[in-house]
């Protein structure tokens, strides 16, 4: 394996890929998260364990896991049991630096991949070990990773050219499961990476995906948080996160779903007509993929002699939901309906505009304009009200909502504004603060104070439009 690394240079970096890996250099942000969750540039792996070979992790009284701990320096936390579920989830995080040696080579590795490759070769020698003992042939191994809608990509390629290039290299078969193949312990939106083949294929293939999700880290990982709440609705479209320290099996009781409380959640988008082709993509794929991926309702229309396409976006949603789909749509699709322009320092300014019916703009502005200011200081975008010149979908008792600066200012506040719309349809504005708290803990700040990069709940730094990567 150490030759497949230095091949070309320290780790294969495929350059015809690099739409993929632009977020690869790691950056050390210096602001205080707690240590026991995922950070935005922190290696994340969630390893599905057979529930039977479980205790080959834990060990009596926790001594295996905690001695991988100790060994590797890495978090690793076991996944409570799920009802119906045969598998449990071994979440095993980091730092992105690369201490720990590998093996008698040359090359190091960061501590998550140290205990991600210790944690497979257990479960593998297992397997052998059965094998072995029926009589069977040559021993087949299989490796199973929860991995978040936003790295999916690092790992096919454009084209399917990367996993096709590690299949190849390796022998291993791999393949990407998703819905109804999904583990009722997966996250919304996650999809299953597979690993089949003989136990070395199996090792170099791990080997090779671990450093793709390695230089491509989720921008949903901090949703693993072990203290945050979530459905419990097994297999179902609002899955939430399912992890815990190995030795606490304390039972997770949730909280029954009233049925009766879900809401029709809708936002219109502007979008400008030279915009709308990087919005439908080629045979609407785009559109298709933003629709999947976030299983919201995304409708787009068109009004005869208007600079504006309409963009409405729906899901009937639970206020307790860790991310409404919504939301999700919305992020996914703002910088492909943004406006850009030239600042005149050179540095480009974007635009966002969204239709909000003029009984819910109280819930934006506030006593004496104290939430839109609030917005503005917490974003550094502009959010400006506009009851003027509204586009022909509007109705007469619409306002426009612009919401302007850098790209990064520009989504932050989108989420800002419509956390407000959603919790106001709820009648949960109480209940916001600690929302809009938590979605910024993990946002790096310069030295200047300005947010640095995108991490919240929603969407992907990955869906603005190849131009702008």
């Amino acid at each position: 394996m150490a030759d497949w690394r230095n091949s070309k240079s320290k780790r294969p970096y495929y350059q015809e890929d690099n739409v993929y890996n632009w977020r690869s250099k790691r950056r050390n942000p210096g602001y205080d998260r707690d240590p026991n969750v995922p950070g935005p540039e922190d290696t994340v792996y969630r390893y599905l364990c057979p529930a039977r070979k479980i205790g080959g992790i834990i060990g009596i009284g926790g001594e295996i896991v905690k001695q991988l701990r100790a060994e590797t320096l890495a978090k690793i936390r076991i996944g409570e049991n799920v009802p119906g579920c045969g598998e449990r989830v071994i979440t095993i995080i980091s730092s992105s630096s690369e201490t720990s040696a590998f093996g008698d080579t040359d090359d190091y590795i960061c501590p998550a991949q140290d205990a991600l490759f210790r944690v497979h070769e257990k479960l593998a020698a297992c397997e052998v070990q059965y094998d072995e003992d029926k009589g069977m042939g040559e021993p087949q191994v299989t490796a199973r990773l929860l991995v978040p809608s936003d790295q999916i990509g690092c790992v096919i390629g454009r084209g399917g050219g990367i996993i096709q290039r590690i299949c190849a290299d390796t022998g291993a078969q791999i393949c990407i499961l998703r819905d109804e193949h999904l583990p009722s312990s997966a996250v919304r939106g996650d999809g299953l990476l597979q690993i089949t083949g003989e136990g070395p294929a199996v090792k170099k293939a791990l080997f090779q995906v671990s450093f793709r999700l390695h230089d491509n880290p989720s921008q949903l990982q901090h949703l693993l948080s072990p203290n945050m709440s979530h459905s419990c609705e097994a297999g179902g479209p609002y899955r939430g996160p399912n992890v815990s320290d190995a030795v606490s099996e304390r039972p997770r009781t949730c909280p029954s779903r009233d049925e009766t409380s879900a809401r029709e959640f809708v936002l219109r988008l502007l979008c400008p007509s030279v915009n709308i082709g990087q919005v439908i993509g080629k045979g609407g794929e785009i559109l298709n993929q933003i629709r999947q991926d976030s299983r919201a309702f995304i409708k787009v229309d068109s009004y005869y002699d208007d600079d504006d396409f309409t963009i409405s976006i729906s899901a009937e949603e639970f206020f307790e939901d860790p991310i409404s789909p919504t939301i999700d749509a919305a992020v996914r699709l703002q910088p492909r309906c943004s406006e850009k322009t030239e600042e005149d320092s050179g540095e480009p300014s974007y635009a966002t505009r969204l239709l909000v019916s003029a009984r819910q703009i109280g819930c934006l502005i506030g006593v004496g304009g104290s939430k839109i200011s609030e917005m503005k200081r917490a974003t550094r975008a502009n959010i400006r009200i506009i009851k003027t010149d509204l586009p022909k979908a509007a109705s007469d008792d619409d306002a426009t909502v612009q919401i302007s600066g850098d790209n990064n200012a520009v989504r932050h506040a989108l989420i800002q504004v419509t956390e407000r719309l959603r919790a106001n349809l709820f009648g949960r504005e109480d209940a916001l603060s600690s929302i809009l708290s938590s979605m910024y803990h993990f946002i790096p700040r310069d030295a200047h104070g300005h947010g640095c990069s995108y991490s919240a709940e929603y969407g992907t730094s990955g869906d603005v439009p190849p131009s702008e990567n």
